[in-house]
């Protein structure tokens, strides 16, 4: 069922080895536990009844910042936290002994979201460098004619214009709206910005802009396949790209096992 106040779907989810459970705790982070098919029924359903809820994708640097930014890992108890790769999983099974039904990574997501929904939708674009949310949005309405995108506003406004962006959010008040501020800003923007008066379903998306204009290549299927996009990325920007995989992975592999034997967040 629906919490009535957020929005967050609070039923059981039944996994991959038929056991059930709403959420598992991934450094501190309640991630829930979703088939691929059953959050996008779901979310179809949540837009047909114009309920607003936040969802935000949670793969290992994301967990890794949550681990060391309160503000961050606050912020996402109001939001629907899905499972993003290859870490989580891992995390998952150190402490629950199975991994996520699925992987919900947002680049991916997203477009599989657009595809299954069969009632026209309007989806709002927010965030990116100035002219790539254009890009991306006349891009999106080439691959699916059924929805209708409107670019909101870049990410690099200044605060002072805040106000209008909101204003052009709520006149607009997309079904859908993607934030692409990068983590941790996407979630806390919209934590504090979105509500049931500007759009129905929020989502904090990343480079999904940048993949979708092309201006950051995608991994090659079989990275993806394998799961290991993010060694792609690693070796397109070494330099921007090293501490966040170098040096962040093994650091979520202890905090996983420092969670295991009780001395990780539980909060």
């Amino acid at each position: 069922m629906l919490n009535a106040n957020s929005g967050a779907f609070v039923s059981q989810r039944s996994d991959n080895q038929g056991n059930t459970g709403s959420s598992r705790n991934i450094l501190g982070v309640d991630v829930s536990v979703f088939t691929r098919n059953a959050v996008l029924a779901h979310m179809a359903q949540l837009i047909a009844t114009r309920t607003h809820t936040k969802f935000s994708f949670l793969n290992a640097h994301g967990a890794n910042i949550a681990w060391r930014d309160d503000d961050y890992r606050y912020a996402l108890k109001k939001f629907d936290v899905l499972a993003d790769g290859i870490g989580v999983d891992l995390c998952s099974i150190i402490n629950y002994g199975r991994k996520f039904p699925d992987n919900l990574n947002g680049t991916d997501f997203v477009p599989a979201m657009l595809d299954h929904l069969t009632s026209r939708v309007s989806v709002g674009l927010l965030g990116g460098k100035p002219g790539i949310a254009e890009i991306a949005a006349e891009r999106m309405g080439a691959r699916f004619p059924g929805h209708r995108f409107s670019v909101v506003s870049h990410g690099y406004y200044a605060m002072a214009e805040e106000p209008l962006v909101l204003d052009r959010l709520i006149a607009e008040r997309p079904d859908i709206l993607l934030v692409a501020l990068g983590n941790p800003a996407q979630e806390k923007w919209i934590a504090k910005n979105c509500s049931v008066e500007n759009c129905t379903l929020a989502f904090g998306v990343g480079a999904y802009f940048d993949f979708v204009a092309g201006r950051v290549p995608r991994a090659p299927a079989v990275f993806r396949r394998l799961r290991l996009e993010w060694l792609f990325r690693l070796g397109l920007e070494p330099r921007r790209m090293w501490v966040r995989y170098v040096i962040g992975n093994p650091l979520f592999l202890m905090r996983s096992i420092m969670q295991k034997i009780g001395l990780g967040r539980t909060d």
